[in-house]
Parts: structure tokens; sequence; C-alpha cells
């Protein structure tokens, strides 16, 4: 439970945080979004080609796919995307 200014109420638990809010652009159209966590998937691969994060452009409905790198997979797993592990068949 929280007060009116986010301060926890129950002693020794923390305060929730706002929903995790991630900054993404379209390139088909342009679009500068803010994104929810549900709205992203990451795919991890054994390499740089097969690890991407997607989303759907809410402004224009392409689909959108980047490259992630560590700093971006350690964002979007600690935000709470949800992550998808690709494996070899080899």
């Amino acid at each position: 439970m929280r007060d009116r200014a986010g301060r926890s109420l129950l002693p020794g638990v923390p305060a929730q945080r706002g929903a995790v809010v991630f900054k993404a652009a379209c390139p088909e159209c342009r679009a500068r979004l803010e994104l929810a966590a549900g709205s992203l998937r990451l795919a991890i691969g054994a390499s740089r080609r097969t690890t991407f994060y997607s989303f759907t452009c809410p402004e224009c409905g392409s689909a959108v796919r980047k490259p992630a790198g560590e700093r971006i997979i350690e964002l979007l797993t600690g935000g709470g995307v949800r992550t998808l592990r690709l494996h070899s068949t080899v």
C-alpha cells in the first residue's frame, strides 16, 4: 500500500515503482515511441545476428526488429520484457 506521495505504508516493504517505459523509434514512420514492457519481445540467440528485440509500431503497424547488445539485454530483462532464448540445432 502507498500513500498519495507514493511512499510505502508498510514498514520494511518498499513502495512499488511506476510501470517501466522504454523509448524506441520506428524506422518506417519515424515515430518516437514510449512502450511498456509488454509491448516488446527480446530474443537471445547464439550470435549478434540472432539477438534482437522487436515490437509492433503503434503508429503505423510495422513490425520492427532491432539488434540488442549486452546493455540493451540488461535493460530489457531488468524492465520485465519477455525473453525468448533461441537454441542452436547443431
